[in-house]
């Protein structure tokens, strides 16, 4: 429950941020995806790790972080094929497609790093 509550508030991040740097600064919807997600993935560590799981099974915070962040950058590079994939073929809205993908790597982040940082 408490992974969620942080995905909430890890996704208006991500979503607020993806609006506002699309639709005020004009970025591109991808290299504004990938801005988001690191907003996202940085407000999700903070919190994960102060209030969602267990200490961690790695001695070194370092360890901790390299491995979140390779989970994180393979859920941005699974984030941003969704987009693409969706937006340019399936003709949705950037913003929609964000959303379909949002749904798959919630799932995806939350069971590596529960699996191969917080399990002992």
């Amino acid at each position: 429950m408490r992974y969620a509550l942080v995905s909430v508030l890890a996704l208006a991040a991500d979503l607020g941020s993806l609006l506002f740097f699309t639709e005020i600064m004009h970025v591109h919807y991808l290299i504004s995806a990938t801005l988001a997600f690191c907003l996202g993935i940085a407000v999700n560590y903070a919190c994960s790790r102060t209030w969602v799981f267990q200490p961690s099974k790695h001695s070194r915070q370092w360890i901790e972080f390299a491995i979140f962040l390779l989970v994180g950058v393979t859920g941005l590079g699974l984030n941003n094929l969704i987009i693409w994939l969706l937006t340019a073929f399936g003709h949705l809205f950037y913003f929609y497609s964000k959303l379909v993908a949002t749904g798959v790597v919630f799932f995806w982040n939350f069971f590596l790093r529960k699996y191969l940082i917080y399990s002992s």
